[in-house]
């Protein structure tokens, strides 16, 4: 308790000094915490925009080594549509699955009469699509009642000149390698949010997909849980059961599928660990700097207390107690500092444009206990630790020396 009293009064002694240190470890404590919380929102954000708003779902269930080869031979990895049924059955039996949705894709040119550009299509049962859609981020919807009617994106509508109640001709290659048209009414115009596909993408009934490959089978199962499972626990427990009902699959989680997601969030992680060991090196040197010019300055103070019959740990721990207490004061400040962002931000509306979106999108930034709780830790931990050194070196200073010291 006198350590900490002898170094409250020490820091306020060097008040100007200290207040310089204090601010450098807020301001590193409030970088931290509120990147920490900007990409725990990203992060939050593009998990719901993978499974719900991409259509996803938690889990995508497909042939042995369709992942792998299906583009090249999709004939080869289909499931019937008995198939079908069988695994829908299956899969709906499991506790936590909500939706089973089949799905297959299509690619080929889709026409005005006058002009016409590549596209990709997912066909897929607008009953059950529509309900893992329904988190979709405001994205339409498919209407059962209208098995010849789809979604065109934005940009590809805006290409061929069509609005909703239009109508448009897709051409694509049959699985048995016929070329082979189907009329297309326009839905709705949706924005995919993504540039990369604004200008390509169609959303189709899958009835009109299979139509056009000429086909009664998917290519693949979209699998829905509850909202807050675990995708890679129901592969777990859902692979050994599907393999006892005779089903050899693939089974990818949405985060595998999701190439975007794995990108950014490698290149937040990556920058956030940089952040933390700036901010780290920055709060270490400030107080040893801090510190080590309080020692050049009381070194007769020192001498004098060894004098007395101080011990070396003793001189130690007044110094740690400094550093400590430079550790938890910068930190609450960075609390207070943090919320008063976090609050700026939250009244000032602020928004941007994330890359490959084209549409912007709110600055939203959680405030974490538990990264605060870590990051107050931490901080103390390391201004304690960064006393030391200077501390050390005072300790062990010849009490003749130390007194004579000028």
């Amino acid at each position: 308790m006198i350590a900490f009293k002898l170094a409250l009064r020490n820091l306020w002694k060097n008040r100007r000094r200290s207040l310089a240190t204090l601010i450098a470890i807020a301001l590193g404590f409030a970088a931290i915490n509120l990147f920490a919380g900007y990409i725990h929102n990203s992060y939050n954000g593009l998990r719901l925009g993978s499974i719900y708003g991409e259509g996803l779902g938690h889990l995508t269930i497909a042939r042995k080594g369709f992942f792998e080869q299906g583009s090249l031979k999709p004939e080869q990895f289909l499931f019937s549509e008995t198939e079908l049924a069988r695994l829908t059955q299956v899969l709906g039996a499991e506790a936590g699955v909500q939706v089973v949705s089949p799905r297959l894709s299509a690619s080929g040119l889709v026409s005005n009469g006058k002009l016409s550009t590549i596209f990709i299509a997912e066909g897929e049962d607008p009953a059950l699509a529509n309900r893992i859609w329904r988190r979709g981020m405001g994205r339409p919807k498919l209407d059962p009642a209208q098995p010849g009617a789809g979604l065109v994106s934005r940009v590809l509508a805006e290409r061929l000149g069509v609005k909703a109640g239009g109508n448009l001709v897709t051409l694509s290659n049959t699985l048995e390698g016929q070329i082979n048209a189907l009329d297309l009414d326009v839905l709705r115009v949706w924005d995919t949010g993504t540039a990369a596909t604004n200008d390509k993408s169609l959303r189709l009934p899958l009835s009109y997909v299979q139509k056009l490959l000429d086909t009664r089978g998917a290519s693949r199962v979209v699998v829905l849980l509850d909202e807050d499972a675990d995708a890679d626990a129901a592969r777990a427990v859902l692979a050994p059961r599907l393999a006892a009902a005779g089903f050899e699959v693939d089974i990818k989680t949405w985060v595998e599928l999701s190439n975007y997601y794995r990108q950014v969030k490698r290149l937040f992680d990556l920058i956030f660990a940089f952040l933390f060991v700036i901010v780290f090196v920055v709060v270490l040197m400030s107080i040893i700097n801090t510190l080590s010019m309080s020692v050049m300055e009381r070194v007769r103070e020192i001498g004098t207390l060894r004098a007395l019959g101080m011990q070396r740990w003793a001189v130690v721990r007044i110094f740690a107690a400094e550093g400590s207490l430079l550790g938890l004061l910068g930190s609450l400040g960075g609390v207070v500092l943090t919320l008063l962002v976090k609050l700026l931000i939250t009244l000032g509306h602020v928004s941007y444009t994330p890359p490959s979106s084209s549409s912007p999108v709110p600055l939203s930034i959680s405030v974490l206990p538990s990264m605060l709780g870590v990051t107050l830790l931490v901080l103390c931990l390391v201004a304690t630790l960064a006393a030391c050194w200077p501390a050390r070196r005072a300790a062990h200073i010849e009490i003749v020396d130390a007194l004579g010291h000028v």
